[in-house]
């Protein structure tokens, strides 16, 4: 009599398949009590508390208007040059902090990642909508003062999220990014203050991007950044979007979540080991 055998193959997962949205969606009470976490973390033993997320965007816009406005003189069409500044700070503040907290997520839940198991992507996801609660404040700060200076409401308000969601998917990718390579390259927490300071040089926060000739801004759109601030100001304040702009920087936001999800993947099995 002979017996029936079974054989199993085993074979590596394609790239995309590989991400078990449905393992994210049964743990997402994990990820919903690991942003509240986060947030409150964030200010349980600060003098402030929750007042930094106003403080900070307030005084950064107050020292840009003081030296840009008076000495370099930035022509921000009609657009009061304050506003103008804070609206490029907000989202900057937003992604600056996302990528920090996120970078950090697994070295911070050291214990949690050796013993328990849970979608990896859980922690630096966590930490970028953390950092929403700043963001949210912010447009509140933007919205008034486009009531103080007197700048009209368009239907072109309504464009406003889109851009802002690019934002959290850019910042949502680098944190994933770097908070694996800082599992396993502990100079990630030196080099990245750094490469954040040369990134907020290199974008249009305090400056209009119309000082380059429009030979080089599809250029300079590479710079994801440069897409959503466009999208923002223009979406908010009414004036005209340059969708060529915005399409290359939403280009290079696709190329950075599809290598960000492709080195997290292929490093993730190491956490629990290395970090």
């Amino acid at each position: 009599m002979m017996s029936s055998t079974e054989t199993t193959t085993i074979e590596p997962k394609r790239f995309l398949r590989s991400f078990d949205l449905g393992d994210l969606w049964r743990h997402r009470e994990l990820l919903f009590f690991m942003i509240w976490r986060d947030v409150k973390i964030r200010y349980k033993q600060a003098a402030f508390g929750i007042a930094w997320a106003i403080l900070q965007p307030v005084v950064t816009t107050i020292i840009f208007t003081l030296i840009f406005s008076s000495l370099a003189r930035f022509d921000t069409a009609d657009v009061p040059y304050p506003l103008f500044a804070l609206s490029g700070v907000m989202v900057w503040l937003f992604v600056h902090t996302s990528i920090t907290m996120a970078s950090n997520s697994f070295v911070t839940n050291t214990n949690l990642v050796t013993k328990v198991y849970f979608p990896r992507l859980i922690l630096p996801l966590a930490a970028t909508f953390a950092a929403l609660s700043d963001l949210i404040l912010s447009v509140v700060i933007v919205v008034l003062m486009m009531f103080y200076f007197g700048v009209a409401v368009t239907p072109q308000l309504l464009l406003a999220p889109l851009f802002l969601i690019l934002a959290i998917g850019l910042a949502a990718s680098l944190g994933t990014l770097f908070s694996a390579l800082n599992v396993r390259f502990r100079d990630v927490k030196f080099a990245l203050p750094f490469v954040l300071q040369v990134w907020m040089i290199a974008s249009p926060i305090f400056y209009p991007p119309s000082l380059l000739s429009e030979k080089w801004r599809l250029v300079y759109a590479i710079n994801p950044m440069v897409g959503i601030l466009e999208g923002v100001r223009a979406s908010l304040f009414g004036t005209a979007i340059d969708w060529q702009v915005v399409g290359v920087s939403g280009i290079s936001i696709v190329v950075i979540t599809v290598i960000s999800l492709f080195v997290f993947k292929s490093m993730e099995d190491d956490f629990a080991d290395i970090v």
